[in-house]
């Protein structure tokens, strides 16, 4: 006999009140929705995010747990002019929609085409590098720096290392990614206080179609947008490069696209490292505990992405620097 087909993952309990919520705000004088079918839909359903597409808007539910305060601070400088040009604007919450579903604060923005995975030679490794270039130059706006929390992407790394002990204690390759996680100082986060996107990579780009013929690139998803080290905003790439995943052109055309920038992360002539090699570090740590974690709980094996993150790991506890 056949084995029964596999059942679809379960939907987060905020999908249905979050697509009622896209109508009202894609439709907010309760006209009758005729939206062609591709323009609705589900782009995300996971645990630290619910997003859902109607019309020329998308909808947000976040993450579980999200911090009240530190969220209604992102949102108002993601809403600042003075990073118009970096970060897409939030919209306002229709009138009749509630601000959060099942304690989970939602918000409304304008639908951006995003970097197509299946072309990756044109992948605008040059704009997201100018982006965020201009993002760490322009100073907290006034009353904004004392609001906004520090930017998580130093403690998404310590939460990766924690569910992959939860999750796959007893994988073999757990024992080598605590190894390199040891390597990294106690607090690695620095005492920088720029402003930084917290989780960059080219998923958070998308074209602002609403700016001109142009559609340029602006950074989505603030919810780790903060004050802290600008090096972390590069830490994705350069492990990536330093794993063998990421070319050397295109690290070399990231990096220099982001020095012609003014971005303070790097110097323009240093060596990059004596700023990247921490962050670098814990982002490689990071992607290699989360993939034991989802591999393990997914009862599958690891790709060949991940076993790279992996023997990365075992070459940085193999180099300990203290």
């Amino acid at each position: 006999m056949d084995s029964a087909p596999a059942a679809p993952p379960a939907a987060s309990p905020a999908l249905h009140g979050l697509t009622a919520l896209a109508h009202a705000a894609a439709h907010p004088a309760e006209e009758p929705c005729r939206c062609a079918g591709g323009l609705l839909g589900v782009l995300a359903d996971r645990d630290d995010g619910t997003v859902v597409r109607h019309g020329d808007l998308v909808v947000k539910a976040h993450a579980p747990g999200t911090d009240p305060e530190g969220h209604r601070a992102r949102l108002a400088l993601a809403a600042h002019r003075d990073v118009a040009g970096v970060l897409l604007p939030p919209l306002p919450l229709p009138r009749s929609g509630p601000d959060a579903l099942d304690g989970r604060p939602v918000t409304v923005w304008p639908y951006g085409p995003p970097v197509d995975p299946a072309d990756p030679d044109a992948a605008p490794w040059e704009e997201a590098a100018g982006l965020l270039a201009l993002l760490h130059r322009t100073p907290p706006p006034p009353g904004h720096r004392e609001r906004l929390p520090a930017m998580r992407a130093p403690v998404k790394a310590a939460l990766a290392v924690d569910r992959m002990r939860r999750t796959a204690p007893d994988h073999p390759a757990t024992a080598t990614v605590l190894d390199a996680w040891r390597t990294l100082p106690e607090d690695p986060a620095g005492d920088h206080r720029l402003l930084c996107h917290g989780d960059f990579h080219l998923g958070q780009l998308v074209r602002d179609t609403r700016a001109g013929a142009r559609a340029p690139w602006r950074l989505i998803d603030v919810d780790d947008l903060g004050l802290g080290d600008p090096a972390w905003d590069l830490a994705r790439p350069a492990a990536w490069f330093a794993a063998g995943i990421l070319p050397p052109e295109i690290w070399s055309r990231f990096l220099g696209a982001y020095r012609d920038a003014g971005g303070p992360a790097v110097g323009a002539d240093a060596d990059p490292w004596g700023r990247l090699d921490v962050p670098a570090r814990a982002l490689t740590v990071q992607t290699a505990a989360l993939a034991l974690a989802k591999s393990t709980a997914g009862a599958r094996p690891l790709d060949e992405v991940e076993e790279v993150m992996i023997d990365t790991c075992a070459r940085i506890a193999g180099h300990r620097t203290g």
